[in-house]
C-alpha cells in the first residue's frame, strides 16, 4: 500500500481536532499569526493540541516569530513540530531547530523556477519542507490563500529532506498533484473549509480520502 500523510491546517475548534483524527490524518496545524482568520491564543491551543489523540502530530505555524513568542507557544501547548513560513532565512531556521529542540518544517514559497533554489538552501537546515504557492505582493497571509503554483516545476523531483505539498489542493484536484509530482505528503487549510477559518468535516475527510486514493492507496492508513 502506498503511504501518503496529510496535513489539516488551521485548526481552531475541539470539533475540528476530532474531524482530523477520524480522517485519518498525520497532522493537524494550528496557527499563531494575528492577520489570519485561523490564528489561535494559546489557552485554546493548549486545549486543542490537549485534545488530540495520541499519533496526530500537533504543528505551530508561526511567521516571522521571535524568540520570545516562541518561548509562549512552546511553554502553554504541547508540540511535536514548528512550521516557519515567514522569511525565516536558513540561519534562523538553524537556530530555532536548536533552541527548542523540535523538528522543523520550513515553507518556501514557489511561483516560478528561480525559487527552487531556495527548498535546496533550507533542505540543509529544516527537518522537513513544504511547498507552497507563493503569495501574491499585496497579500497579508503568506498561506491559506487557496492559491496553487504550476505543479510540474517540482514533479519527480528529490530534495534532501522529506517535503509536503501545499497551495490550493482540494479534495477535487489532490489525487491528481500527487500523480504528478509522487508527494508523498499534502498539506491542506482554506480547501477543507466552507467560510475562512470554519473547517468542515466533510470535506476533510473527502480530501483526506481522495489523498489516499491518488497515491493509489487502498485504505486510509490511522496514525
Amino acid at each position: 500500500m502506498a503511504d501518503i500523510r496529510v496535513k489539516i491546517c488551521g485548526l481552531r475548534t475541539e470539533a475540528d481536532v476530532a474531524a482530523v483524527a477520524a480522517a485519518g490524518a498525520g497532522y493537524a496545524g494550528f496557527v499563531f499569526f494575528p492577520k489570519s482568520p485561523r490564528h489561535l491564543d494559546l489557552a485554546t491551543a493548549q486545549r486543542l493540541a490537549l485534545a488530540a489523540p495520541v499519533g496526530l502530530a500537533k504543528v505551530a505555524l508561526v511567521v516571522d516569530a521571535d524568540d520570545a513568542t516562541l518561548d509562549a507557544i512552546i511553554e502553554a501547548v504541547p508540540l511535536d513540530m514548528l512550521q516557519l513560513h515567514g522569511h525565516e532565512s536558513p540561519d534562523r531556521v538553524a537556530d530555532v531547530r536548536a533552541r527548542y529542540g523540535l523538528p522543523v518544517m520550513k515553507a518556501v514559497g514557489v511561483a516560478d523556477e528561480g525559487d527552487l533554489a531556495a527548498i535546496f538552501d533550507y533542505s540543509t537546515v529544516a527537518d522537513q519542507l513544504l511547498i507552497d504557492a507563493k503569495p501574491p505582493r499585496n497579500s497579508a497571509l503568506p498561506g491559506g490563500n487557496g492559491l496553487s503554483f504550476d505543479w510540474r516545476l517540482v514533479a519527480q523531483r528529490r530534495w534532501l529532506r522529506p517535503w509536503m505539498l501545499a497551495g490550493g489542493l482540494t479534495a477535487e484536484n489532490v489525487a491528481e498533484a500527487i500523480r504528478l509530482t509522487n508527494a508523498r505528503q499534502v498539506d491542506v487549510s482554506s480547501g477543507v473549509e466552507s467560510a475562512p477559518g470554519v473547517k468542515d468535516a466533510a470535506k476533510i475527510a473527502a480530501f483526506t480520502r481522495a489523498a489516499h486514493l491518488g497515491a493509489g492507496a487502498d485504505a486510509v492508513p490511522r496514525w
